[in-house]
């Protein structure tokens, strides 16, 4: 896990850069609330405001990012408001929280925007319980989210805007339609049952600290879209968790609140939970889980008993994500897997007819926004082959399967990268043979998306001279080698059944 997280490659040492730029931002809004007078608790809500401009705000352009952080005091502040009014009111304060968890969910059909919003909301009702806000506190708190907001955008896309120099990252299309509509429809049910499992339960565990648990499912539900899926996230979630609250017990307990100690801390988090956020979960919650203790250390609450307090919540949580996404409009991860598979594998198609049509002269091809895409694409297919091939899974045939075909898919693009990098050099010369290796492509991808019975014709034994057709070639046998373990007959022989 240690390897996966510093060895990761970093492509323009890009999460680098998002990491150093959040603990930039936050730590600046968090002495603009220090210096315009805030409290403790108006400090706390403003750093936890710029930190969800800061993380969770995933337009493609820089214009959408801009104004997708503008909106988002636009529904935090009437969500705290809510939250601050009903603390004397316990049931209609559960069923608005509930509310809000199901339509934070519902919003994630109108994309990353959406989905922004949707977190935000959730968050400002989660921090308004963390800090026990009153209805008096709030214009001071309307103040720092405000001014924490309008500093952290200053960072972003003032000071350190590095994505200005960037192309807009390729996002894999979401269903779209009425599918769209069916998708965000269900995943909002789930998680609504799913926190309202929590929310019981949790307040029986604990009166206090009960909103511990909403926000696991919650979280858990966040970028999932199958129930194994969901359930690897809850491990993960518990798993990490677990380890920042060992880690907690060596480091928050004795640090004991004090302020510039704490405040070195918090930064080291924030910094860790940018930078692996997008290769490990477990190191994210860990992250989370530590900094969540040197805040509580600060206002003065921390013990081992909370810690305690707080993973019996966590499993709460986790265990309503579990259950909601088991028995509430269940979909398998086979369904989101196989789709997943067969997008990756047109757009294998559509990377090579680009750099064929690039070698044949054509100026207008570009294959590397294809292999971009591709590249996103097979993510999404390893986040959701996650189930299969964790280490606790007892299926092996089909953990061994699945390996195989990610490890194939890996081939496919290792290949296409190759085929990319020959094309642009404007040395190459076409053969006509590369498009007849084009369309033998297009009928193995056609046969395995589709369901043909035709894959590929006989292949020379030994690899051709020219590095172009070697590609195509190579790419060819990946192609014709997955078949086998996509298309398994016999009991139990779907690629992924849970």
């Amino acid at each position: 896990m240690l390897k996966r997280v510093f060895v990761a490659p970093d492509p323009g040492r890009t999460r680098l850069r998002f990491a150093a730029r959040a603990v930039l931002g936050i730590g600046l809004a968090v002495v603009v609330c220090g210096l315009t007078g805030q409290s403790l608790a108006g400090t706390v809500t403003g750093g936890l405001a710029a930190l969800l401009a800061l993380f969770t705000v995933t337009d493609a352009t820089v214009r959408g990012q801009a104004l997708t952080t503008a909106l988002l005091p636009c529904v935090g502040l009437p969500v705290l408001t809510a939250a601050a009014g009903l603390h004397a009111h316990p049931v209609a304060r559960d069923l608005t929280f509930l509310a809000v968890v199901g339509a934070g969910v519902y919003a994630r059909r109108w994309g990353p925007r959406g989905h922004s919003l949707g977190v935000f909301a959730f968050m400002t009702f989660f921090v308004a319980q963390f800090l026990h806000a009153r209805t008096d506190q709030l214009p001071a708190l309307y103040a720092a989210v405000a001014l924490s907001v309008l500093t952290a955008a200053t960072v972003r896309f003032g000071l350190w805007c590095y994505e200005r120099r960037l192309p807009p990252p390729p996002v894999p299309a979401p269903p779209v339609g009425r599918r769209l509509a069916r998708v965000t429809t269900r995943q909002a049910v789930q998680a609504t049952a799913g926190a309202g499992f929590a929310l019981v339960v949790g307040q029986l565990v604990s009166g206090q600290r009960w909103y511990w648990a909403v926000g696991a499912t919650w979280w858990i539900f966040v970028n999932t879209a199958s129930r194994g899926e969901t359930v690897v996230r809850g491990f993960r979630r518990v798993l990490g968790t677990v380890l920042g609250i060992a880690l907690g017990l060596l480091v928050a307990v004795p640090v004991h609140g004090a302020p510039v100690p704490t405040a070195v801390l918090v930064a080291v988090c924030v910094f860790l939970i940018f930078y692996t956020a997008a290769v490990s979960y477990t190191w994210m919650m860990l992250a989370v889980t530590l900094m969540a203790e040197l805040l509580y250390g600060l206002l003065g609450v921390l013990d081992p008993g909370l810690l305690a307090l707080r993973l019996a919540e966590t499993g709460v949580g986790a265990l309503g994500a579990v259950l909601a996404v088991l028995l509430v409009l269940p979909v398998t991860t086979h369904t989101t897997t196989d789709a997943w598979i067969r997008r990756a594998l047109r757009c294998v198609h559509a990377c090579t007819a680009e750099a064929t049509a690039r070698l044949a002269g054509s100026d207008r091809a570009d294959p590397a926004a294809r292999i971009a895409e591709l590249e996103q694409l097979l993510g999404r297919v390893r986040l959701s082959v996650a189930p299969l091939v964790h280490p606790l899974n007892p299926m092996l045939g089909r953990k061994r399967r699945a390996c195989r075909v990610l490890a194939l898919l890996d081939d496919c693009a290792h290949e296409i990268r190759g085929l990319a990098t020959v094309a642009a050099d404007p040395q190459a010369s076409h053969d006509i043979r590369l498009t007849a290796a084009c369309g033998r492509v297009e009928t193995a991808v056609e046969a395995l998306t589709d369901g043909g019975t035709a894959l590929l014709a006989a292949l020379p034994a030994r690899r051709p001279a020219e590095p172009a057709l070697a590609h195509l070639h190579a790419l060819e046998r990946a192609l014709a080698e997955l078949a086998g373990p996509l298309r398994a007959k016999g009991p139990g022989a779907r690629l992924v059944g849970a």
